[in-house]
């Protein structure tokens, strides 16, 4: 029953996030500032897990698709459906909802002990929404940079492992990424990004948010908030591939 009271307190909770801002123009300032810190200082991390797992995927398929039996343009074909449907909207983002959300339930809860929040309350502001709305408009807004960018550094560092290591030609990998390609994959990918970012600021949000204690509880609600998050979104692309697929 335990679940059911905490779905429905994440429930109660977005509803109130999601009202009506008192002053739209103070929104647009901490929108700016919760992208600056919460998706532009991520780009670093992603760019290195991009560059050197894609190059990894290119070669390890390389060495299991060497049979002659298939064509030599399968590993660049290979490559972009993995990198594309998976790797970068859903490893990308189980990254960032350790980094994103540890960071987000370790600074809203320390609000709460420090009893900030009850302070807003107390004037007349809509704490939940002015706390937690831009983190959450930041981090869908960004998630179709940080899915692009994935996919061109994965493909990019696959590319430039496969051949320099020797494991497949430059052409035959580009004519493997080109073969028959369509946006679906992209869709599905920008799709997944936009639901998952939702996923790594709400969940963690609402533990910073409703934490009870100390500094100590605010550690717990951290990490249980990043495994709440990593579950959810795993669970949710279990969903979306069979909807989308």
């Amino acid at each position: 029953m335990k679940i059911f009271s905490e779905i429905g307190s994440y429930l109660i909770l977005l509803k109130n996030v999601f009202h009506l801002p008192e002053n739209p123009r103070l929104y647009r300032k901490k929108v700016l500032f919760e992208l600056r810190v919460l998706s532009l200082d991520s780009l670093p991390i992603i760019a290195v897990i991009s560059i050197f797992v894609g190059a990894a995927i290119v070669i390890q398929l390389a060495a299991n698709l060497s049979n002659p039996i298939y064509p030599r343009w399968i590993t660049g074909f290979s490559s972009r459906e993995g990198i594309m449907l998976e790797f970068a909207p859903t490893m990308i983002n189980l990254v960032l909802a350790g980094k994103i959300g540890s960071h987000i339930a370790s600074e809203i809860g320390t609000m709460r002990i420090t009893e900030q929040i009850d302070a807003l309350d107390v004037m007349g502001v809509n704490s939940a929404s002015y706390l937690i709305l831009p983190k959450i408009i930041a981090c869908v807004l960004f998630s179709p940079v940080v899915i692009v960018v994935s996919i061109f550094l994965a493909l990019t560092g696959g590319w430039l492992a496969g051949t320099l290591t020797g494991v497949i030609s430059s052409y035959d990998f580009i004519d493997g990424l080109q073969l028959d390609y369509t946006n679906k994959s992209l869709i599905i990918s920008l799709v997944k990004g936009l639901v998952y970012s939702f996923i790594i600021s709400s969940i963690p949000a609402y533990r910073g948010y409703t934490v009870k204690g100390g500094a100590l509880e605010v550690g717990r609600s951290s990490t249980k908030a990043v495994v709440e998050s990593c579950i959810t979104l795993i669970v949710a692309n279990l969903i979306i591939t069979n909807l989308l697929l």
